[in-house]
Formats: structure tokens, sequence, C-alpha cells
């Protein structure tokens, strides 16, 4: 979809960057491992003294302003696995054009809890949400920030440990973790994905 009818699709002020918090929408879900992307968007909405929105564009969204350049942080509000159509809404609402630009926040399996790595394009670890926003945008060139929630312990089933709300210890490493995801986006911004992936990846 990028670089078609720009001119026509986009509907305000371009954004120099759409970051997106993936999670399930709903007073059960808050606060759940699956929803830790959902917490970095708030985190930077809360930062710039703003609160995500609802529009109409099946996503809560907040315009925020970091460096003197357009951010806006977003949850989708339909469920994960269908994260990707509201993804493709707000590209082009804010006429987004390169999808390095769009970094989207997900919860890691593959990684200790309250690690966060960033990732430019690649594999979606069978993530159901980046796979709906791959199918979307037509592209996997995306940035992913990734928060380690861990695997689950034992013969937990995947599903509810991810839907599930953490313990005490490790809710605190994960709002650790969130902090430091909406210090990564900063750095995105200001510094460029290389150069953020390169301090990020090279911490704990």
């Amino acid at each position: 979809m990028f670089g078609r009818r720009k001119a026509e699709e986009r509907t305000g002020t371009p954004a120099d960057l759409l970051v997106v918090g993936l999670g399930n929408p709903g007073e059960k879900y808050a606060g759940t491992r699956h929803n830790v992307g959902a917490e970095v968007a708030e985190e930077l909405a809360e930062r710039a003294n703003e609160r995500l929105k609802p529009t109409k564009h099946a996503a809560l969204v907040a315009e925020i302003r970091l460096d003197g350049r357009l951010v806006v942080a977003a949850f989708p509000t339909t469920f994960m696995n269908d994260s990707g159509r509201a993804v493709r809404d707000l590209v082009r609402r804010y006429g987004i054009e390169d999808a390095a630009d769009i970094v989207v926040v997900h919860d890691e399996l593959d990684l200790e809890v309250g690690r966060i790595k960033l990732k430019s394009g690649g594999g979606l670890a069978g993530h159901n949400g980046l796979k709906s926003v791959k199918q979307h945008l037509h592209t996997p060139d995306f940035t992913r920030l990734r928060v380690g929630i861990g695997r689950p312990p034992g013969r937990q089933a995947v599903v509810d440990y991810v839907l599930r709300r953490p313990g005490k210890a490790d809710r605190v490493e994960l709002d650790i973790a969130v902090q430091r995801g909406a210090d990564a986006v900063e750095q995105v911004l200001v510094h460029g994905v290389d150069a953020a992936m390169n301090d990020i990846n090279s911490d704990r």
C-alpha cells in the first residue's frame, strides 16, 4: 500500500512516526502480558500530558509532539488478530510513506521478562498481531519494539500465560520495560532506527 494514492488517502497533518501498541481491548485484558505493547503507547501519551482517545480508525489515538515532530501513539480497539486493519487506516490518515516509520510495540515470548529489543522487519515469530499488520500493510518492513514477557512455566499453555496478569515480581519488571520502551521510541525519533537499535539491543 505504500506510495499509492497518498494525496487522496491522507486526511490530516502527516506524522513523523506512528507508534502502535498491540493488545486486546477491554478491562478484562488490561494489565495482561499480551497488552504490554499498549501500555507503552499509553506511557508515551501520558508523558506528553495527553491520553489515548477514540477515533473512527478502530484505535485509541494520541497526537503528541516530541523534539518538535509529530508522533502518533495508538492502541487498536480491534482484537489482537485484527490489529492490522487499524494500522492500515492510521497509515493512510497520517501519510506514512515509509514502513520503517511505523513502530509496532508487542509482547515477546522469546525474550526474558522485562528485556526490550528493537527489530527492523524480519520474521513474525508466530505473533498474530504482527501477522495482521503485515497482511494489511503488504510488507513486513515495519519496525518492531519487542517487550520480553518470557515463556510460560511448566506445561502452562501459551494462550493462558499471555492473557493473564503477571505476578508481582514480573509486574515490576514489565513496568520498568514500559518506561524503557517509551524511551526507546524517543530514541528512534531523535536518532533513527539503526542508532537506537545499536544502543538498546546491546543493553540488558
